[in-house]
């Protein structure tokens, strides 16, 4: 017997101690109750399955029913040890899907598929005052002569004269309105889909005055309160502002503050945008997490306070308790002042969870209040898990959670010492706890914010470590005692307090701005690197026992797919006006004009640091009046035609041929990107291999998007089959929505 065992293969006999440890460390999991995180992270993916994979309607009552199907059974298979729980994990598979499902369709609504020039009748639902004009959103009454069938219920408009226009106001305006963009590259940013499940269905600016006029008939009842309440935060915002302005008008450090209270972010400039990006603080100006528990935080502590000076409430009441209601009920009328955004909302979420824990006697800050948070998050809005304000605010808190004890930063605890040793211990385990706070959140945030913004700041360590204590200690509860101070009108000395210490923000992120390599430019990686980053959290985080551990191989394994990514050799604007052609040093060569947004992405994505408006982006490509000529690895030249003139040119030289017009039958270019092909692929990339061309698109003939526009076929070209690459097959004839989509690229930048 011994013989025969030591005859096997080693890894065979490992297998029974190998499944011995992990049903102990299930039995663990299930002892310390950690199996319920597990439920939400079933639930997104059925969330995420739907979102990215289904095409087209879902049947809503197969999912659900499935979903409560297999509910059912875990709880009559109770008794046993593993089955119920992976039926429930399957439960809450279907269940995310079908609440994705439900949501998809609840929201869906008319969206243009083509550019119009018309007459723009409604009312204002948002104002956003900007450093030149505003930008509103305008649920529409009438658009032309559209019939209601195929006329967007909300446009987001720019408009450079707001000075009259409020919110509630019903205007009249001749409007140019665009298609909401689709994402400038394969796998980038989709507003399209963020604006569907906002229900905007259109985008553009205003020409020429927008006149106020009597509605037709009264705003609905929701649409007059919530442009009420979007009037009130302009006014606190143009109050704000002005309490930092002095002598030169709105300060930026007024802009800042007045952004960190009631969300409206339009009044920060640029410069200022990018040095709180290059300190690695911008997250303090977006409301979010931050946010919500600062407010709640000063809120529970003011309450408790004044509650513990009268001695009878003390001693019989649960003050504690009424403190943590009191909180809630605050930190929800500053999520509703500040906008209620997604991100808003998903960290009010959590913070209600964790005060609703004090009150049934709970640990506040527990992985299991995390995901419940995320069920509810998750339930309401399934598609903010594609996003990276979802992502990297469950992130952060997971991580911080799970690395609770190194935050504390007690590493010296002086029983019995003295006033000066008991102080020098507390500002040691201050300074410790924030340091490790902010590295905890970074590196949980990491794989999130590169994926998106393909940026890393190297010294957002120091940032935070710097400007964190003004903004917990001085913004956040100035913002507070701004706000009860402001029906009073003694507020503008509190504002005044507030722009003080955001302005020593500002300097702080300056000066950090300066040090060379502050903004990183890094390729952008693939959806599957991120995917296995996000497993490896996940196993690092949520479990208790060595199970932890596993997390270790998908997470260097991602590591190692997003330190090496694989560069596109050619970018292709969806409509053909511009492209941008790896050159003979490796760097992008821009063909014809892409719209500026458009480049900026691209270059990014790249991993080229350089502004769109560096003159040496043009070097290395020969243009005139017809078209552009580039040549890139592999031998391979690029022709983008301006003018139907260059083609028989061009057709009979280059290799690849990228034109916002109909390109001839008779073309001999090897691989065409016409108008045709755009249309039916959007925006595309080429990698040149030995091969031949490797192609991928934003979208494929047929894939149904309920965020994407039905293409629109016109009678007047007939379909001309295209030369596509190895991966892509030929799609009909459609015209692309405009020829200048600048505008609508700016509209898109998040």
């Amino acid at each position: 017997m011994v013989r025969g065992l030591r005859a096997l293969p080693a890894p065979v006999l490992l297998l029974p101690a190998l499944g011995g440890w992990v049903s102990g460390s299930l039995a663990a999991e299930a002892a310390q109750r950690r199996l319920f995180p597990w439920l939400a992270v079933a639930f997104g993916a059925g969330a995420l399955a739907f979102l990215t994979l289904a095409d087209g309607a879902v049947f809503l009552p197969a999912p659900l029913g499935t979903g409560l199907a297999l509910a059912g059974a875990a709880v009559a298979l109770r008794a046993r040890a593993v089955a119920p729980a992976l039926l429930l994990a399957a439960a809450f598979l279907f269940l995310g899907f079908t609440a994705a499902a439900y949501r998809t369709a609840s929201v869906a609504a008319p969206r243009l598929t083509r550019t119009v020039i018309a007459p723009l009748h409604g009312f204002v639902e948002a104002l956003e005052e900007r450093e030149e004009g505003a930008r509103l959103v305008v649920r529409v009454a009438r658009l032309g002569e559209l019939p209601a069938a195929e006329r967007p219920v909300r446009v987001r408009v720019s408009y450079r004269r707001a000075d009259g226009l409020k919110p509630g106001d019903y205007i009249e305006a001749k409007a140019r309105l665009l298609p909401p963009p689709e994402p400038a590259r394969p796998g980038g940013y989709d507003f399209a889909r963020d604006a569907y499940f906002r229900g905007i269905g259109a985008v553009g600016s205003l020409l020429g005055s927008a006149a106020v006029k009597p509605p037709p008939e009264p705003a609905p009842l929701g649409l007059r309160l919530a442009a009420g309440l979007d009037e009130a935060r302009n006014a606190l915002t143009r109050r704000i502002a002005e309490s930092n302005g002095g002598q030169g008008g709105i300060t930026q450090a007024g802009a800042v503050a007045a952004a960190l209270v009631t969300g409206k972010r339009g009044l920060i400039d640029q410069d200022t945008n990018d040095a709180l990006r290059a300190a690695g603080i911008y997250h303090v100006v977006s409301i979010s997490g931050l946010h919500m528990v600062l407010a709640a935080g000063v809120v529970f502590w003011l309450a408790r306070a004044l509650l513990a000076l009268v001695p009878g409430l003390a001693l019989a009441w649960p003050i504690k308790k009424i403190a943590a209601g009191l909180a809630m009920l605050g930190v929800t009328g500053y999520c509703a002042f500040s906008g209620w955004d997604l991100a808003a909302e998903r960290s009010l979420v959590m913070t209600l969870v964790m005060l609703g824990a004090i009150l049934v006697d709970r640990p506040a800050l527990s992985l299991r209040n995390l995901a419940l948070a995320a069920l509810i998050s998750l339930a309401r809005e399934p598609e903010g898990l594609l996003g990276p304000s979802f992502q990297m605010s469950f992130g952060a808190v997971a991580g911080l959670i799970a690395c609770a004890r190194l935050i504390e930063g007690r590493l010296w605890n002086p029983e019995g010492g003295g006033p000066i040793a008991r102080g020098l211990a507390w500002l040691l385990a201050t300074v410790i706890g924030t340091l490790a706070t902010t590295l905890v959140a970074q590196v949980a945030t990491a794989p999130f914010a590169t994926y998106h913004f393909q940026t890393v700041q190297p010294f957002g360590l120091v940032g935070n470590a710097l400007t964190l204590p003004l903004v917990s200690l001085v913004v956040m509860p100035a913002a507070v005692l701004g706000i009860l101070a402001h029906p009073f009108a003694l507020d503008r000395p509190v504002w005044w307090t507030m722009g003080l210490a955001v302005r020593g923000m500002i300097d702080i992120s300056a000066w950090i701005e300066g040090f060379d390599r502050a903004t990183l430019v890094v390729p952008a990686f693939g959806a599957g690197a991120l995917g296995l980053m996000t497993v490896a959290l996940l196993l690092l985080v949520l479990p208790v026992s060595g199970l932890r551990w596993l997390g270790l191989a998908p997470g260097l394994v991602g590591l190692a797919l997003a330190a090496s990514p694989v560069r596109p050799d050619l970018y292709v604007d969806r409509e053909g006006g511009g492209a941008a052609l790896r050159g003979a040093d490796g760097r992008l060569v821009v063909l014809g004009k892409p719209p500026a947004f458009v480049l900026e992405q691209w270059l990014k994505a790249d991993g080229d640091g350089r502004s769109r408006d560096d003159p040496g982006l043009s070097a290395g490509a020969r243009c005139d009046k017809l078209g552009c000529v580039g040549h890139g690895p592999q031998g391979v030249s690029v022709a983008l035609v301006r003018d139907k003139r260059a083609f028989p040119e061009d057709c009979a030289r280059a290799t690849v041929v990228v034109t916002r017009l109909e390109a001839p039958p008779g073309c001999a270019a090897a691989t065409i990107l016409d108008r045709t092909f755009l249309a039916a692929h959007g925006s595309t990339t080429l990698r040149f291999t030995a091969d031949g061309p490797v192609i991928e698109t934003a979208k494929r003939p047929g894939e149904g998007r309920p965020w994407r526009p039905a293409l629109v076929v016109t009678a007047a070209a007939p379909p001309k089959p295209v030369a596509p690459g190895p991966n892509v097959a030929p799609g009909p004839a459609t015209p692309v929505p405009s020829p200048d989509a600048e505008e609508a690229e700016v509209q898109a930048e998040p």
